[in-house]
């Protein structure tokens, strides 16, 4: 299959930096899909649900659809993206000197057939005092992101310990990215060499 013919189903600029460093090349667009959290819904579930549901509501016959979602768990508890300064702190502060889970689902569908992979990455933090947190919030960088902070910017100062996938942490799992569109029989190699 063509890499030209590859969408990427999301607007979020760090998946499309990651889909780039890799040599892949695509077009985006976005889908328009309700997020919301079933009642009883668990973390692993409803993050390969939205990716899933994100992949159908762009794929179609002729192209391959790409799309993934990252959320932050602790306690069972999802934190998706901070609605407020408020509650932006908060998140950090319940994240402060602790483990939690980031999750990324990736799902890839060629418009018959969908395929998708999550991957669960460990991430401890450093202790984080109400001031920090609130100049952190001040930078603007965690106000669109999944628990409140970005690994890949000044939130890579808060992440002590990683045991799990960096790029899934950034928001798309390199290596399942790559099984997945080799499944699809996507020549990865052809961009690279």
């Amino acid at each position: 299959m063509a890499l030209a013919s590859l969408v990427l189903a999301s607007k979020s600029p760090r998946r499309a930096e990651l889909l780039r460093q890799i040599c892949i090349d695509f077009t985006t667009t976005s889908a328009d899909i309700d997020e919301s959290v079933l009642g009883g819904e668990a973390a692993d579930a409803y993050v390969e649900r939205i990716a899933r549901l994100k992949v159908l509501a762009c794929a179609s016959t002729g192209h391959l659809t790409l799309a993934a979602d990252t959320i932050v768990v602790v306690d069972a508890e999802i934190l998706g993206k901070p609605r407020d300064e408020e509650d932006g702190i908060k998140m950090l502060l319940r994240l402060s000197s602790r483990v939690h889970e980031v999750m990324t689902a990736v799902a890839v569908s060629d418009g018959e057939r969908l395929e998708s992979a999550t991957v669960v990455t460990q991430v401890e933090f450093v202790e984080i005092s109400r001031a920090l947190a609130r100049r952190y919030w001040a930078s603007c960088e965690p106000v669109d992101k999944a628990g409140g902070y970005g690994i890949q910017g000044i939130g890579g100062i808060f992440a002590k310990r990683l045991k799990g996938s960096y790029s899934a942490v950034v928001g798309l799992p390199l290596v399942e990215t790559e099984r997945l569109l080799t499944r699809f029989e996507v020549d990865t190699w052809r961009c690279r060499i």
